[in-house]
């Protein structure tokens, strides 16, 4: 039987319209909303992209958003100033900096210097700490492993107890996914480059997390029937049909894991619809933990 899909479309809007009734309720008992400032440095065609749909989301579930782009030379010490700006701003609940940042910045004294309160990317080190330790509960959690871990609770898949494999192991994805799955008592073992006897290790997973950036890495044969897979990976790959003359696929060969896979996320309409919520419910998160 072909998996059921997980529709993070559909979950995502569902999630949107829970987060507009709350901005509304605040809006009703507080006369105020909460506010997200994104920070946009250079003139990356997709980080701008990100940053638009990110100021859109906000519209239509009532967060004020407030949009600071500055050219791709500008300095660390100007760019920490604006940061600094914004954490002594009483109208911004959210910080988010947009990743990546040009090569003449550290970003880690960057994503450093937002206040921990505000950081709703999940990306200062104390969250990120916090995340990494037992009995430790960070503020906020980087919004894609969030939404990837909503996903599965949306679903109703049971994390504890199960075997999770996760595919890749960035600081963006891979680790904090894996950390996530380890607070919710998961038996995690996180794959990469190195590891040997790969489609074995992934064979073994229930739960599968592929964050790796390689298309359609994952095939029919690493996967046991039954698992449930959640695939991160967002790759451009030629295809002379389409209008645009490529395609967008994931870390997982979809029609075929789909036919032994119990549950699959779809990419595109899969995690990435998730992150952008996470992000406005971190917002709200934050929000209406100063109102309190």
């Amino acid at each position: 039987m072909p998996a059921k899909l997980i529709d993070g479309k559909a979950i995502a809007a569902t999630i949107r319209s829970e987060i507009k009734t709350e901005v509304d309720a605040m809006r009703a008992a507080h006369h105020r909303v909460p506010g997200l400032a994104t920070v946009l440095v250079g003139a990356r065609k997709d980080s701008q992209t990100y940053v638009r749909m990110k100021k859109k989301a906000c519209a239509e579930v009532g967060i004020t958003s407030f949009g600071h782009d500055l050219p791709a030379d500008t300095s660390q010490e100007a760019l920490l100033a604006v940061v600094r700006d914004l954490n002594a701003n009483p109208e911004v609940d959210g910080i988010l900096v947009q990743l990546p940042l040009p090569d003449h910045i550290d970003d880690e004294e960057i994503l450093g210097a937002v206040s921990l309160e505000k950081d709703v990317d999940g990306f200062h080190p104390l969250n990120i700490g916090r995340l990494s330790m037992k009995r430790r509960d960070p503020l906020f959690v980087p919004c894609t492993p969030k939404g990837c871990i909503e996903l599965l609770d949306r679903m109703a898949v049971e994390i504890q107890g199960k075997r999770a494999v996760v595919l890749g192991r960035s600081n963006i994805v891979g680790l904090p996914v894996a950390m996530l799955l380890l607070h919710r008592n998961a038996t995690v073992t996180i794959c990469h480059s190195r590891t040997r006897d790969l489609p074995e290790v992934v064979r073994s997973a229930e739960i599968l997390i592929a964050a790796v950036g390689r298309a359609e890495m994952v095939k029919q044969d690493w996967v046991q029937p039954g698992a449930v897979v959640i695939d991160v990976g967002v790759n451009a790959v030629d295809d002379p049909a389409s209008e645009k003359g490529y395609r967008l696929v994931g870390d997982v060969a979809f029609d075929e894991v789909k036919e032994v896979a119990s549950a699959i996320t779809p990419v595109p309409g899969g995690v990435g619809p998730m992150t952008i919520a996470m992000l406005l419910r971190n917002t709200l998160d934050s929000a209406q933990r100063r109102l309190t």
